[in-house]
């Protein structure tokens, strides 16, 4: 069984302990690796590889940092195949989605921030008869960056490449659910000569890693996706030593349906915006607000594409959904599921796990879930599920809805589907999250800032708001007299 390696000081080496724990294989249910059991002490020598590194890659001209960053993208995108058969084996996602999202967004987000650090420009402010002010923006030093399981290379590379660009230098730990793709990201570095101690990645547990990362007074600043109460507990670490922090946290996002809309082209993109990645995004939509005009017309059509979708193994070219990531996260979706029948909610097609014949017989496989009548408020419509179960409630007018949409503790975003220029502006207005969507779903520019309000996050994410987080502002006047 293989064994992976944390890779330190630019080296693939053993943890310190020894010692190593079983990565699970979701489709199969069936240990296929081997992770690190990291602990403080391979956090304290990747800091310390960090820290002695720091003075060499901030100090390195940016076309140079452009050129390594661009070697890994252009190397991931080489070894094309292999990642994307990791991606989908350690995750348990069809391998089309890892083909056409995972890996080609990873590649993206090294590329984008390759060349973006070549145009940044720092700003002046001329003061009349006194001088001028002009803004330098210096890279902070080391970086810790922690990702999660749902999208594993994808997020793990949007927090390292501008981390990278900016001149900062890296300690990550992945996801210990989903680690592989990190390791191979590990061996791409080595291939292309990054200088050593620039990117540090250590696997483990977050209570051991992701404990010391966000402890150590050398780590300046933390980037962290994941869930809320996690990120909680971060910041309550964190915090109180001064440390930036960027944390992208959970969601619980509303799909509002108009009677006016494109109604084909909306239930095409529903089905994806509910169950992609099996539902394991953070921004799908998980709440589906119908309009009472057409509600039953949404429902029948609707229900009746959810119960045809195919759940099948990962290879399988003709799977819409794969495994859920874990058995763990497999019975909290199901748990949601029987708590929904007890707020009294009635499941129109799926719930159930769904067993697979033959090796596949042992993954954890859930059929796509449409429930209906539940309160807006109930524990269902209010708390982060992240699997493939979406419910569905008819709404009266645009106050009616934003009253529902908005009644959560998160702000994460919301897609918005009607012809009414005027109606999409109001609701885009009074929604209370980072994004909106109108008559579409995760349409994606990088140049854009991502992250949400409430208990879905503290800051922005993507374009310069990536690379503005990862330095510090400096400030110098010069005197005309």
């Amino acid at each position: 069984m293989k064994k992976l390696q944390n890779y330190i000081n630019g080296e693939l080496v053993e943890p310190i302990s020894g010692d190593y724990f079983e990565n699970i294989d979701p489709s199969r249910g069936k240990a296929y690796s081997l992770i690190p059991d990291s602990d403080k002490r391979d956090i304290d020598a990747a800091v310390e590889s960090a820290r002695k590194a720091f003075p060499m890659w901030s100090n390195l001209p940016k076309e140079t940092r452009s050129e390594y960053m661009m070697k890994i993208s252009l190397r991931i995108q080489e070894r094309m195949d292999e990642f994307v058969a990791a991606e989908s084996l350690d995750n348990g996602k069809p391998e089309k989605l890892a083909g056409h999202v995972d890996i080609p967004r990873a590649i993206s987000n090294f590329k984008f921030f390759a060349t973006a650090i070549l145009h940044y420009a720092s700003e002046s402010h001329y003061m009349e008869g006194l001088g001028v002010n002009y803004t330098l923006r210096k890279p902070i030093g080391v970086v810790g960056c922690i990702s999660p399981w749902n999208l594993p290379l994808y997020l793990f590379s949007w927090k390292i490449a501008p981390a990278l660009a900016a001149g900062n230098c890296v300690v990550a730990k992945p996801s210990e659910i989903t680690p592989m793709t990190a390791y191979l990201l590990s061996d791409v570095c080595k291939e292309v000569g990054l200088p050593e101690g620039v990117l540090n990645i250590v696997h483990g547990l977050g209570a051991k890693v992701g404990d010391a990362i966000s402890r150590d007074p050398e780590i300046k600043a933390i980037s962290f996706t994941g869930g809320t109460s996690t990120g909680k507990i971060i910041a309550g670490i964190a915090a109180p030593m001064f440390k930036k922090l960027s944390l992208e946290l959970g969601g619980k996002n509303p799909n509002i349906i108009f009677d006016d809309c494109d109604f084909d082209k909306m239930l095409s993109t529903t089905m994806r915006s509910s169950f992609a990645n099996q539902g394991q995004i953070c921004l799908c939509g998980s709440r589906i607000f119908v309009q009472e005009g057409i509600y039953e017309k949404f429902k029948e059509a609707f229900v009746a594409k959810v119960a045809k979708s195919n759940v099948s193994y990962p290879t399988d070219p003709n799977a819409h959904l794969g495994a859920v990531v874990s058995k763990p996260h497999m019975e909290k979706v199901l748990s949601y599921v029987e708590l929904a029948k007890e707020e009294g909610g009635t499941v129109l097609t799926g719930g159930e796990r769904v067993q697979l014949e033959g090796e596949y017989s042992e993954g954890f496989y859930i059929r796509p879930t449409v429930i209906e009548g539940l309160a807006y408020d109930c524990r269902t419509n209010q708390e982060e599920i992240f699997g493939p179960v979406v419910t569905i409630t008819p709404f009266k007018d645009e106050a009616d809805a934003l009253m529902m949409a908005n009644s959560t503790q998160y702000g994460l975003s919301a897609t918005v589907w009607t012809n009414d220029l005027n109606r999409a502006h109001r609701m885009a207005d009074l929604l209370n999250c980072g994004i909106v969507w109108i008559n579409s779903w995760l349409v994606r520019d990088l140049r854009t800032p991502f992250g949400g309000t409430k208990a879905s996050g503290v800051g922005r994410e993507g374009g310069f708001e990536a690379l503005r987080f990862f330095t510090e502002p400096k400030n110098v006047f010069i005197s005309n007299e």
